[in-house]
């Protein structure tokens, strides 16, 4: 046991201790150097060099002239409605509210409301909504920033300014801007941004 303790207590023996443990310290610090370069030197997904590279993956619809319907709310009491005179512009007589019709919008201010009398035939009392139909192009109102929608063209996000002729509270009808075979971008995207078309 002395014996031990002497070589424990050695200069000699503290001095291999100390070489080995640096060593041993050493070897796993260059371990993990090379670990390290080797997940680096394989292909890691990344989203924005993909995107660069190949194009971001966006949702997108093509356009071409469909039937469509926009929708305005009516809060119908007797048969009679009151909006204003921005929303009665979008309403006309024939126009269906749910299983009735509008018989008539006035073009003059009831002076009792201030508002812009909808008579309507046939409409249950209670929340209802005016359909109004047209043929084009409907695009989500999500897809439209001040006016504008972004559009596929080889491979790259283009703005296109587009006129809306009316919208709803999901849909815009487009009055110019879009034609047939337009592919407009309903993702996030900004101007020159490669893209990828996802069915």
């Amino acid at each position: 046991m002395e014996k031990i303790q002497r070589t424990l207590a050695a200069k000699k023996f503290k001095k291999i201790a100390y070489i080995a443990l640096v060593a041993l310290l050493a070897g796993w610090v260059i371990f993990r150097f090379a670990a390290v370069a080797s997940e680096n030197s394989r292909f890691v997904f990344n989203a924005s060099r993909v995107a660069a590279d190949t194009g971001l993956p966006v949702m997108a619809i093509e356009m071409s002239n469909t039937t469509g319907t926009l929708y305005e709310p009516l809060a119908v009491k007797n048969n009679r409605a009151y909006v204003s005179g921005a929303r009665a512009k979008k309403l006309r007589a024939g126009q269906k509210v749910g299983d009735g019709k509008i018989v008539s919008v006035s073009s003059n201010i009831d002076y009792d409301t201030g508002m812009y009398v909808v008579r309507t035939s046939g409409v249950a009392d209670g929340l209802q909504m005016a359909e109004f139909n047209a043929d084009g192009h409907f695009v989500p109102l999500y897809a439209v920033t001040d006016g504008t929608v972004y559009v596929a063209e080889n491979g790259v996000a283009v703005a296109r300014n587009i006129e809306i002729a009316r919208q709803d509270s999901e849909t815009a009808y487009i009055k110019s801007g879009l034609n047939n075979g337009d592919v407009v971008i309903l993702s996030s995207v900004r101007a020159g941004d490669k893209v990828q078309i996802k069915k």
